[in-house]
């Protein structure tokens, strides 16, 4: 399954409510939010900088991992940014695909 990386953002609400929930009530909400369509999480991770939590998980498509993104935006108490990742092999071969791609300010488009 694809996976990918949240990054996420408490706003001043959500950091009250992290603080009464506790960051193991937030890994459980977060575990069934994500199974509910289908996820799994394989870990959550607090941080200390511009994001709050950093979180990686699985999902069938990027469809299911949208809706739990929006689902947990939509409280309007964290922000998230959905990454998706790819395996060393994925990114192989995103390199060996044949590409006519022509850069800004040339005439003749780079071969791959």
């Amino acid at each position: 399954m694809p996976k990918f990386l949240f990054e996420c953002s408490y706003s001043s609400d959500g950091l009250r409510g992290l603080t009464k929930d506790k960051a193991a009530g937030r890994q459980a909400a977060v575990k069934e939010l994500f199974a509910s369509v289908g996820g799994k999480l394989d870990g959550i991770y607090f941080a200390l900088g511009e994001a709050d939590v950093y979180i990686l998980a699985e999902f069938q498509d990027h469809v299911s991992a949208a809706a739990a993104a929006l689902a947990a935006s939509s409280s309007g108490l964290v922000h998230t940014k959905t990454i998706p990742l790819m395996t060393v092999e994925e990114t192989d071969r995103a390199l060996n695909m044949k590409t006519a791609y022509r850069a800004p300010g040339t005439s003749k488009a780079a071969k791959a």
